[in-house]
This record gives structure tokens, C-alpha cells and sequence, in this order.
């Protein structure tokens, strides 16, 4: 049996282009979950927030592993300062991925994790085409009909963060795609919540894949809007609540 709901931090990290501020803290996610009686932490992952833009030398050379590595510190900050023993780790888009590699490679670490929207193309080969086609966004030089990679300049504009860091971030070093062999070692309860608007959708064989996953289909909701959707945070607290219980 796991320690009681109190006992485990909860640890938010956003997606790209966001911060801790601002995918959590001001929409009243972080504060719902400080209601339970959670201590609650965030995580800037590498060239967001308040982590700061990233150096030149940097940009060029980011990795994976980096984003891993920003999680990692943040999760042993809080378990020094708490005495816990473990975090539940809440996790959107970027942040889902990042959460998802290091409970594959760090799982004593985590008491249970959320996933938020992220699906079975975490099994997939990533899209490179997709993802020039975001920095085009970002750099505003997208056509003009291509609406995915001007919301995505939007979003990196409105959101404060250092423009020459976020692409950085999009042409980072990434990992191979997970593999059923690989989720299947996960053994912590896994909670994955994505719209079925969202251009990650499905998450079916990522779900399948994870001994003791959960699904919450979110009706109507895209990719953009899932942090802050109520049937999201509605899944989220019901899955922390059950902590005590199912442990």
C-alpha cells in the first residue's frame, strides 16, 4: 500500500511553449489540487518559464534527455524539501512526454502519473515534416492556409516564452518511439485523459500497453484546451482522490 494522499507531492509540468504559471497556476488547476491537501510543485521544463531562455550554446544540442533531466531535479527538490517518498507526476502534451520517459526510466520516483494529451503516437515514428512546419509557425513564415502552424505561432507568441528556445525545443534530440515491451514495466496506477478532438487521438494501444492504466476520454475537447476543460480536471481529481484508496 502506497503512502496516504497527504504524503505525496504532486508535481505539474506543461507543455510546450507554456509554464508552470501558466498551464496550471493561473487557471486554478494547481489551486484545485492544493484543495485536496496536496503539496503542489511545478516544473519549467528547459527554455520555458521560468527556467529561462536557453543559452546559444544550448540550442543546437538539446535532448530528450535534457527535459528529463529538468523533471528529475524539480521531483528531488520536492521530495528533500516534503520528506516524501514519491510524487504523482501530471504531465500535458510536452509535459506528458516528458513524465512518461522518466517513469520508464526512473519509476521509483512516482507514486501514480497523469498523462494529458498524448496518444499512441508515442509508439509512433515522430513526424518531422509536422514539426517544420510548427517553426514555421513560430517564425511566421507559414502559409497562410496552414491553420495547425499558426495557432502553434500564436501559442508561442502569446505565451512569453523566447521564441529561438521553442524551436530549439521542437528540433531537439528525441528518443525512439516507446515500445509495448517498455510500457509494460510501468507498474504505477497511469492515468490517460485526451479529447477526442485532439490530433493526438486515439490513445488505445498506448493504454492497452500499461498494466494498470486508466482512460478518460474527454467529449469534444482538442489538444489546446485540455488543461483546462472541466471533464480533464474532473478525471484529475477523481484519479488523485483514489490515491488513499488504490494506492
Amino acid at each position: 500500500m502506497s503512502a496516504s494522499t497527504e504524503d505525496v507531492p504532486v508535481v505539474f509540468v506543461h507543455g510546450w511553449a507554456g509554464s508552470f504559471r501558466r498551464t496550471w497556476d493561473e487557471p486554478g488547476v494547481a489551486e484545485l489540487v492544493r484543495e485536496l491537501g496536496r503539496t503542489v510543485a511545478g516544473c519549467d521544463l528547459p527554455g520555458h518559464g521560468e527556467s529561462g531562455p536557453l543559452d546559444a550554446e544550448r540550442t543546437g544540442v538539446l535532448d530528450d534527455a535534457d527535459l528529463r533531466r529538468a523533471l528529475v531535479a524539480t521531483i528531488e527538490d520536492v521530495l528533500q524539501k516534503t520528506g516524501a517518498e514519491k510524487v504523482t507526476a501530471v504531465g500535458f502534451s510536452l509535459g506528458a512526454l516528458t513524465v512518461l520517459g522518466t517513469a520508464v526510466e526512473q519509476p521509483h520516483l512516482f507514486d501514480r502519473i497523469v498523462l494529458a494529451g498524448t496518444g499512441d503516437k508515442v509508439m509512433r515514428k515522430h513526424d518531422t515534416a509536422q514539426t517544420e512546419r510548427i517553426i514555421a509557425g513560430v517564425l511566421g513564415s507559414a502559409e497562410a492556409g496552414d491553420v495547425t502552424a499558426r495557432v502553434f505561432g500564436r501559442l508561442a507568441r502569446d505565451a512569453g516564452n523566447d521564441p529561438e528556445s521553442l524551436v530549439a525545443v521542437l528540433r531537439r534530440r528525441r528518443r525512439p518511439p516507446y515500445t509495448v515491451a517498455e510500457l509494460a514495466t510501468l507498474a504505477m496506477p497511469v492515468l490517460v485523459a485526451i479529447g477526442d478532438a485532439d490530433f493526438e487521438y486515439p490513445a488505445t494501444e498506448l493504454v492497452a500497453a500499461i498494466p494498470r492504466a486508466s482512460v478518460a476520454i474527454l467529449p469534444g475537447v482538442d489538444h489546446f484546451r485540455t488543461p483546462e476543460s472541466f471533464s480533464f480536471i474532473d478525471a484529475l481529481l477523481g484519479f488523485l482522490s483514489r490515491q488513499r484508496v488504490d494506492g
